[in-house]
């Protein structure tokens, strides 16, 4: 963010009824607090919005529609919760980067739906420019992957779910 993009949301959050305001852009933080001589008002929680690779020219604050969103939210997650969330978790046994294939174009290790069986490759993490393959423990079929390819996983998160 440029001088002028800075002063330009100063005055959007100014003329806002925001009393706190947070961004995140990449690596730029901006924090807003309005305060002033009228009687302390009961705390708002904070609202933060984090946006990446957006150009911040673009970026309009509205004030009404965070709600919606949140409701949207609620509503996939009780629709998840609905679901058949039963089977055995395999977990990174080292903090490394995921990866679902061999290699960039090859053939994903376990799709969501792919039968395994006891010893099957599921994933590599890399740790020290180390591949360490992880190996199914279990029998029985991919439910879900809760990673992203080249994602960074912490030691014991959980990488699959297998029924």
């Amino acid at each position: 963010m440029n001088f002028n993009e800075v002063k330009e949301l100063i005055s959007i959050v100014d003329a806002s009824s925001f009393k706190n305001f947070e961004l995140t852009l990449d690596n730029c933080n901006v924090k807003m607090s309005k305060t002033g001589s009228a009687p302390a008002a009961p705390s708002v929680p904070v609202e933060t919005i984090t946006l990446s690779s957006a150009p911040a020219q673009g970026v309009t604050v509205p004030a009404a529609s965070p709600l919606p969103a949140k409701e949207e939210v609620k509503t996939e997650s009780v629709t998840e919760e609905k679901e058949d969330k039963s089977g055995n978790i395999v977990k990174a046994p080292l903090v490394g980067t995921f990866y679902e294939s061999p290699g960039p174009g090859k053939p994903v290790y376990a799709p969501v739906g792919a039968k395994v069986k006891k010893g099957d490759v599921l994933c590599i993490i890399e740790a020290m420019k180390i591949m360490n393959e992880v190996v199914s423990e279990f029998d029985g079929e991919i439910k879900e992957v809760f990673v992203q390819n080249e994602q960074l996983v912490e030691y014991g998160q959980p990488l699959f779910r297998i029924g």
